[in-house]
């Protein structure tokens, strides 16, 4: 088993077929099938299903994608300790974050670059909290940002921060100044997220706890859409503050009475981080 072949793997598996693969590797399409077929042949398992013109995880493969990946790192950690032994750290560091979150995290990253210009950040994006401590367990990244809490007794979890939520409405909306009470929101439609667990689901039930019924206008599952819909007149929202900020010139937006926070933070397995995976911890403990 080759480490080419498993990162083919991985690749194949994360764009669903091997063209996609290839693209982003700038690799012959041949040359990643003779790779799987090999990997196949020594494992004695098929390791994707043919789904269309595109591959699907068999159940084998599923099984294959956590110890690729840890073995993947495993390898990168050596070369980092190697590059650390003879200068300057070296090496990547892999962070995956809740995308509300991400323009949190950015001064850290700012901080651990200017320290550590050499080493090379990959930024990723989780799509659903819950499975932060899933990522990491599964070596897909050294670290997770998201909203607290973060339920695994195997990770090391420092709180970095807290956000605030403010409600967000079409142009024109007629409000006044200051902060909405929750109990007397204006009786507009709304757009949310669907129910799951997340913050989303916190505010809607803070919500209802206040006697408040909302109509639904739009159940939108790509967060990043729910502002264009505000703007566009859909309906209301409730928001990350600084993102209710940033459009304040164009939308309606208030702070909620009494105040919607939730405390956000950064976990990692300090037993099995790289040298840059523990220099960036430190950083993360030193300005908590």
């Amino acid at each position: 088993m080759e480490r080419r072949e498993l990162a083919y793997f991985l690749s194949v598996a994360e764009h669903e077929g091997i063209g996609g693969a290839a693209a982003a590797l700038g690799v012959a399409q041949p040359t990643i099938s003779q790779a799987l077929r090999g990997l196949e042949r020594e494992l004695g398992v098929a390791l994707f299903v043919r789904v269309g013109r595109g591959m699907v995880l068999s159940a084998a493969g599923r099984s294959l994608v956590g110890p690729a990946r840890k073995i993947l790192r495993d390898i990168t950690a050596v070369h980092d300790m190697l590059g650390a032994l003879e200068g300057g750290l070296t090496g990547h560091l892999d962070i995956t974050a809740f995308p509300a979150l991400a323009p949190e995290v950015v001064p850290l990253v700012a901080e651990f670059r200017h320290a550590y210009p050499d080493v090379v950040v990959g930024f990723g994006e989780m799509v659903e909290e819950s499975t932060a401590a899933t990522l990491i367990r599964d070596g897909h990244s050294e670290f997770v940002v998201a909203h607290l809490p973060i339920d695994d007794p195997r990770l090391e979890v420092i709180e970095i921060g807290s956000q605030e939520y403010w409600l967000a409405y079409p142009p024109g909306t007629p409000l006044p100044p200051g902060p909405i009470p929750l109990s007397d929101l204006p009786d507009i439609p709304m757009v949310f997220v669907p129910q799951g667990p997340s913050v989303a689901d916190e505010i809607q039930e803070a919500i209802r706890d206040a006697g408040v019924r909302l109509e639904l206008a739009v159940l939108v599952e790509h967060r990043e859409a729910r502002i264009p819909m505000v703007l566009a007149g859909l309906g209301g929202t409730i928001i990350e503050r600084s993102l209710a900020e940033s459009v304040a010139d164009r939308a309606v937006v208030r702070p909620v009475d009494p105040p919607i926070t939730r405390s956000f933070g950064v976990a990692f397995d300090a037993a099995t981080l790289s040298p840059v995976g523990r220099a960036f911890a430190e950083l993360v403990r030193g300005r908590a």
